[in-house]
């Protein structure tokens, strides 16, 4: 897996081939573009994704990351906002900068002059910029209105939320990335009593397999239930 620039690691799980992609192809299919080179008419200097909180943007950007290896930086703002925006120096000079949860710093005067900056070395030598957002860029809280300008030339993609029926078909590709079966029926319990996002539910799926390598049991209902108790 692709060190990054500052000492993060990209998350084992977060590539493309465990996205579950329904409603997203077309932002699925632009990343996946971008990170690998092509050339194509849908890639225009990278993107602006946004969409609820555990909706997949972060998953996304690191895909993205894990594919262009050393010609990326991914900088999750979640935990370098406090930092102050001298974190952002140097990561113009990769060929695709993937910045995660962007919004964070808006209306932030010092961070705003620096994304500004950023943005104009990054698209100006051609490299492709990757933010992620919990709103479109004209609904977000920018003041600079450079850098909204900046931002809104992006183009723009909503990650769709997945239905019921997709949140089943999505644990079940985790599973089976992560080498395990998980039956239908034992996936739709965990939907019934457990907290509905993405991001709890791969969670819960992440000690399901700990306790289920350990125990050497399958991901029957009857073996959850009992993992679900124990961990409150």
């Amino acid at each position: 897996m692709s060190q990054l620039a500052l000492p993060l690691q990209l998350a084992d799980h977060a590539v493309f081939s465990s996205f579950f992609p329904q409603g997203n192809e077309t932002l699925v299919a632009t990343l996946s573009e971008l990170a690998s080179g092509e050339d194509s008419d849908r890639v225009r200097h990278g993107c602006w994704l946004w969409g609820a909180k555990a909706s997949g943007k972060t998953h996304l950007l690191q895909a993205v990351c894990e594919v262009a290896g050393d010609r990326s930086s991914y900088m999750p703002l979640s935990m370098f906002a406090d930092a102050g925006p001298e974190i952002l120096d140097g990561l113009a000079t990769r060929e695709i900068v993937c910045i995660d949860d962007v919004d964070l710093v808006a209306g932030r005067d010092d961070w705003e002059a620096t994304l500004f900056d950023l943005c104009n070395q990054v698209l100006d030598a051609g490299a492709e910029l990757v933010v992620s957002a919990a709103a479109a860029p004209r609904e977000s809280s920018f003041k600079l209105e450079d850098l909204k300008s900046r931002f809104a030339k992006l183009p723009v993609f909503q990650i769709r939320a997945l239905g019921d029926g997709e949140r089943v078909t999505a644990l079940q590709m985790r599973s089976r990335h992560r080498g395990l079966e998980l039956p239908t029926d034992t996936a739709q319990y965990l939907l019934k009593r457990s907290r509905r996002d993405m991001a709890s539910l791969y969670d819960l799926l992440d000690t399901l397999d700990k306790e289920a390598l350990r125990a050497k049991r399958r991901l029957t209902i009857p073996f959850v239930r009992s993992v679900m108790e124990q961990i409150g």
